[in-house]
C-alpha cells in the first residue's frame, strides 16, 4: 500500500491509543510485520508551548519507520504551526489530525477530535492549510459521524480528498457509540467507494479470520488494528501470514507471552523512568496475562508493587511455574 509518496510494506496499520502506543509498543508492534505505526494523539498547542511531556512523546526511532504522528487540535492555523514544527523536528513520514476521539475532554470541551464531525466546513479548512504547509502525506481518522443521527463519514471523506489528505482511516461507530456495539462495515464499503484516495477500515479486528472478512468484504486498502493488538502485537504478523500465504497462525505458549511482555517493559524502561513505566504497566500488563492460567493473582500482586524491576521478577517466578 502506498500513501502519498510512503510506500508501506503491508496494509496493516497500529492504530493510535492514548496510553498504549508510545515508542515501545510501536517499536514491538514493528518487529511482528506491522506495515504502519501511529503515535498517540498529540496537542497542537501543546507542541507551540513546547510542553516537556508532549516534546518526549514526539521521540521518533528510525527502526519503527514508516511512522505517522498523530496530532489534535480544533484550529487550522495552530494544526499547522504545529505540523510544520513537528515535521522540522522529528521528521515523521505523515502526519494524521484526529477526528474520531470520543473522549469528553476532547470531543466536548472542544471541537476536536470526533467533535470535528460536526463542523465538515472546519474540517476542509483544517485540511488544506496543514496539507499545504508540509512536505510529508497527511492522514484524517474519523468516524461514522458524532451520533446515529448525524452519520456524515462518506460527505467528509470527499472533504478531505479534496482538501488534500492522501488517506482516511475510519473506525466504523459514531461518537456517540464510543467502543461499544458493533463497527458498521456497510459504512466503511461506502467511504472506499467515494474517494480514490486509500482508505484503511478499522473496528472489531480481533483475529486473523476477521481481518481477511472484512478486507475482502469492504474492498478498504488497509486495516487498522486496534484493542485487538493490546497484549498481542504479534497480530500482525498472524493476519499478514493468513491473508498471504493463508497460513493459520500458532497459538504463542504462556512463557513466550510472558517474555514478550517482559521485552515491553524494557523497551519501555529506555524511554521513561522507572516510576513511569512502573505506573503505565500495572494496567497494560493485564493484557499480555489476560487468558494464562492463574494469572488473576499475578495481577493482584502487580498492583501492590512499587518498583518495576521486582515486577519482572515476578512474571519470571510466574512463568517458571507455568
Amino acid at each position: 500500500m502506498k500513501i502519498g509518496n510512503v510506500e508501506l510494506k503491508n496494509n496493516l496499520v497500529l492504530a493510535p491509543m492514548a496510553g498504549f502506543t508510545d515508542l515501545a509498543f510501536r517499536k514491538l508492534c514493528k518487529e511482528y510485520d506491522c506495515g504502519l505505526v501511529v503515535s498517540e494523539m498529540i496537542s497542537d498547542k501543546a507542541i507551540l508551548y513546547d510542553n516537556d511531556k508532549t516534546m518526549k512523546m514526539l521521540k521518533i526511532d528510525d527502526v519503527e519507520r514508516p511512522v505517522c504522528i498523530q496530532l489534535f487540535g480544533d484550529s487550522p492555523k495552530s494544526l499547522k504551526e504545529a505540523a510544520i514544527k513537528v515535521c522540522n523536528l522529528v521528521k515523521p513520514d505523515m502526519l494524521n489530525i484526529n477526528m474520531g476521539c470520543p473522549v469528553p475532554k476532547i470531543a466536548i470541551k472542544s471541537k476536536s477530535g470526533s467533535s470535528l464531525m460536526k463542523y465538515p466546513d472546519l474540517i476542509g479548512e483544517i485540511v488544506k492549510e496543514v496539507s499545504s504547509a508540509i512536505d510529508v502525506p497527511l492522514t484524517v481518522k474519523i468516524r461514522t459521524g458524532w451520533d446515529l443521527n448525524s452519520i456524515n463519514c462518506v460527505e467528509i471523506a470527499k472533504i478531505v480528498e479534496l482538501n488534500g489528505a492522501k488517506a482516511i482511516f475510519i473506525h466504523g461507530r459514531t461518537r456517540s457509540q464510543g467502543y461499544s456495539g458493533k463497527a458498521d462495515w456497510d459504512l466503511i464499503k461506502q467511504v472506499k467507494e467515494a474517494v480514490s484516495i486509500p482508505v484503511i477500515g478499522n473496528g472489531d479486528i480481533e483475529n486473523e479470520k476477521q481481518a481477511k472478512e472484512k478486507l475482502e468484504y469492504s474492498k478498504v486498502d488497509g486495516l487498522m488494528i486496534g484493542r485487538g493488538c493490546l497484549g498481542r502485537p504479534y497480530i500482525f504478523k498472524d493476519i499478514n501470514d493468513y491473508i498471504k500465504y493463508n497460513k493459520i497462525p500458532r497459538q504463542r505458549t504462556p512463557q513466550e507471552i510472558i517474555d514478550l511482555a517482559i521485552k515491553h517493559i524494557n523497551y519501555a524502561l529506555k524511554e521513561k523512568n522507572e516510576r513511569q513505566v512502573l505506573l503505565e504497566m500495572r494496567s497494560i500488563l493485564g493484557f499480555y496475562l489476560k487468558g494464562i492460567n492463574n494469572s488473576k493473582e499475578i495481577k493482584v500482586e502487580i498492583n501492590k508493587i512499587n518498583n518495576i524491576y521486582d515486577i519482572i521478577n515476578l512474571l519470571n517466578e510466574f512463568k517458571e511455574t507455568l
